[in-house]
């Protein structure tokens, strides 16, 4: 993710050609390898309580640290600075859930739908890099009016994306809260 972001620097990427398009291909990189590690495990039998909880929070520490410099390089609107909240309060409350089943001894696996929750908030980080790549790398390759048009398309994707994975992450947190909520309240 710093890798990312370290490509994504305004002041490095107007020196630099094509440093937003390995953003997008880094960050692209980041995720597959991680669902391939996942899989592999699964695959393999090579799961354990350590990967099961460290994946999720390489997940979150990915997405989250993304979303969030997004927002401070103002590529991600203000306005979506409530859904962001929403995504970063449930990341958290579900990995405290996660810690505290972990003191008693339980590891709580993702669900399905933690898991579609992650692949929405992905591809919602890829559109919005998609777009930064397109108008920093494109500009003097495609016609004004098609990089325009592919740049608001992207844009308008990473929105309506955006607002997909907070409504999914929102659910799904109270999905696992609803499941799980007996390990916060369970007095042994």
């Amino acid at each position: 993710m710093l890798l990312v972001i370290g490509l994504l620097f305004p002041e490095l990427n107007n020196s630099l050609p094509w440093l937003s398009t390995c953003a997008l291909l880094v960050f692209l990189f980041a995720a597959l390898t991680d669902w391939l590690d996942g899989w592999l495990a699964r695959k393999f039998g090579q799961v354990s309580e350590f990967g099961k909880f460290m994946d999720a929070l390489s997940d979150k520490v990915l997405t989250l640290g993304m979303f969030i410099s997004l927002l401070a390089l103002d590529e991600i609107a203000k306005w979506a600075l409530f859904p962001i909240l929403l995504i970063l309060s449930r990341e958290f409350l579900i990995t405290g859930l996660r810690l505290v089943a972990s003191g008693q001894g339980k590891v709580l696996a993702a669900e399905k739908i933690g898991k579609i929750k992650t692949v929405i908030q992905l591809t919602c980080i890829c559109l919005f890099l998609g777009k930064i790549a397109v108008e920093n790398d494109f500009k003097d390759i495609l016609p004004f009016d098609v990089l325009s048009s592919l740049s608001y398309i992207l844009l308008l994707s990473g929105r309506i994306t955006l607002v997909l994975a907070t409504l999914i992450t929102v659910i799904s947190g109270i999905f696992y809260l609803s499941k799980y909520w007996k390990v916060f309240v369970d007095e042994n």
